[in-house]
C-alpha cells in the first residue's frame, strides 16, 4: 500500500490567493480553453470599452456649447443606424461561435477511465467508486486546528480526498441526499449541480500532478461555507495503491445505509 505520507505530500499547484485577480492555473484542458475564450471576451470587451471613451471624448470636444451654441438638428442618419445595428451582431457573432465550440467540448464527454460519484449532503460529500474498487467514503471538511496540522488551507482541505489519475478521463457523476448542491473545481473547469432525484454528469481530465480544491458552488444551507472539495491527482501506480489500501480503509462504509446508492 502506498504510504500515506508520500501520497499527502503533494503540494497544492495554487489555491486562493489575496489580492488574486485573475484565475487559478489551469488543470484541464477545458480549464485551458475556459481560459482562451475569457481571453477573447476581454480583448472585445476592452476594446468597445475605448471605443466609446474615445467617442464620448470626441463629441464632448467637438460639440460641446462653446464650439456649437445653436444644437444640430440632424436626424436619422441611415448609414449610422445600420452600422450601430450590423456592428454589435457581427461582435454577437464573433462571441457566439466560440462559446458553443467550448459548450459542446464539455459536454461531450470522452470515454471514462474512473467514475467517482459525488452525492451532496447537509454538509459534506459522500463519494463512491462502485465501478473502480465499489467503495464509498465520508468527505468531511477539516476544522481550522486540523487544517493547521496538517499544513492544508482553511475552509479547503478535508479529511478524506478523493484520489485520480493524471491523464486520465474523470467522469463525476452528482446527486443530492437532501437539497441543491454544486460540486465545483476552479482549476478543472468543473461546476456541476447535485441534485435530489437526479443524476448530473461532468468531467475532467487533469494533466498536472498535485492537490487541488474547490468548494460547494450552490447556496445549500447554514454550513455551506464549510463543504469543500479536495481532489489529489497522482500517478497511475499511486492511484492504484490507493484503490488498494481505500478498499481495506472504507469496507465498514459498504454496510453502512447513509448513502443513496446512484442508480441509471
Amino acid at each position: 500500500m502506498l504510504s500515506s505520507a508520500l501520497l499527502w505530500a503533494s503540494s497544492a499547484l495554487a489555491v486562493p490567493q489575496n489580492w488574486e485577480m485573475d484565475f487559478q492555473p489551469p488543470a484541464t484542458p477545458v480549464m485551458d480553453r475556459i481560459e482562451d475564450f475569457h481571453r477573447l471576451l476581454l480583448y472585445i470587451i476592452t476594446a468597445i470599452s475605448l471605443f466609446v471613451l474615445a467617442l464620448l471624448l470626441w463629441i464632448m470636444v467637438r460639440y460641446n456649447r462653446r464650439v456649437h451654441p445653436t444644437p444640430s438638428k440632424t436626424s436619422h442618419n441611415a448609414l449610422l443606424e445600420v452600422i450601430w445595428t450590423v456592428v454589435p451582431v457581427i461582435i454577437l457573432v464573433v462571441i457566439a461561435i466560440p462559446s458553443f465550440k467550448l459548450l459542446y467540448y464539455e459536454a461531450d464527454m470522452p470515454k471514462p477511465d474512473v467514475t467517482v460519484e459525488a452525492i451532496g449532503k447537509q454538509w459534506f460529500w459522500t463519494y463512491q467508486y462502485s465501478k473502480n474498487g465499489n467503495f464509498q467514503f465520508d468527505s468531511l471538511g477539516l476544522s481550522d486546528a486540523d487544517a493547521d496540522e496538517r499544513n492544508e488551507p482553511r475552509l479547503l482541505g478535508v479529511d478524506n480526498p478523493i484520489v485520480v489519475p493524471v491523464n486520465k478521463v474523470v467522469q463525476v457523476l452528482t446527486t443530492g441526499a437532501d437539497v441543491i448542491h454544486s460540486w465545483a473545481i476552479p482549476q478543472f473547469g468543473v461546476k456541476m449541480d447535485a441534485v435530489p432525484g437526479r443524476i448530473n454528469s461532468t468531467w475532467f481530465k487533469a494533466t498536472k500532478l498535485g492537490t487541488y480544491y474547490g468548494q460547494c458552488s450552490e447556496l445549500c444551507g447554514a454550513r455551506h461555507a464549510f463543504m469543500p472539495i479536495e481532489v489529489k491527482v497522482v500517478s497511475q501506480a499511486d492511484y492504484e495503491a490507493w484503490i488498494a489500501g481505500a478498499k481495506k480503509k472504507f469496507a465498514a462504509a459498504d454496510n453502512d445505509v447513509r448513502v443513496a446508492a446512484l442508480t441509471k
